[in-house]
């Protein structure tokens, strides 16, 4: 097999292939949604991490540009749905439209947050800081309650969804 190498500077006129780069780590796929004054928000996002065991925390990092932020912000709870490898479609919903929530049950969680229990794992947390981040904001949560369930992982790489190959 041919490796074609490409070095470059992640200058603005270079985001394509920065991009590209950033591409090649796999993630999962998740539904972040919160309770506002007008009702329930959520968003579909791939950039959350776990921060710490003691205490429980994890991150997530929504766009500035997004029109979601102005929801999440604000939040002082929300909830972070891991999506199963056959949720693709929902991913693709809530990345369109911020009120998906007719293809889901949901429920109110412990802290208002809403919630639904069909995903691989779910994270209810209490906002704990925000911080800004070029063009993303990163918001670090206090986690309160765990949802787990058995299933394989949807993951998104390099600008597709897919499922974790097993026995490589």
């Amino acid at each position: 097999m041919d490796i074609i190498s490409e070095v470059f500077e992640p200058t603005p006129e270079n985001q394509r292939p920065y991009r590209n780069a950033l591409g090649s780590f796999s993630t999962g796929v998740t539904v972040i949604t919160t309770m506002t004054d007008t009702g329930p928000v959520g968003m579909t996002a791939n950039s959350f991490a776990s921060v710490s065991l003691e205490p429980p925390m994890v991150l997530w990092c929504p766009a500035k540009t997004s029109d979601r932020l102005e929801a999440f912000a604000p939040a002082q709870h929300y909830a972070i749905h891991v999506l199963r490898h056959d949720q693709h479609a929902l991913a693709l919903e809530f990345a369109r439209r911020a009120d998906a929530f007719d293809l889901v049950d949901r429920q109110d969680g412990a802290n208002g947050a809403p919630i639904f229990d069909d995903c691989l794992a779910r994270f209810e947390c209490t906002t704990a800081a925000t911080h800004d981040a070029g063009d993303h904001v990163i918001m670090v949560g206090n986690v309160t309650h765990v949802l787990l369930n058995t299933g394989a992982p949807l993951i998104f790489a390099q600008r597709d969804y897919g499922t974790f190959a097993q026995g490589i």
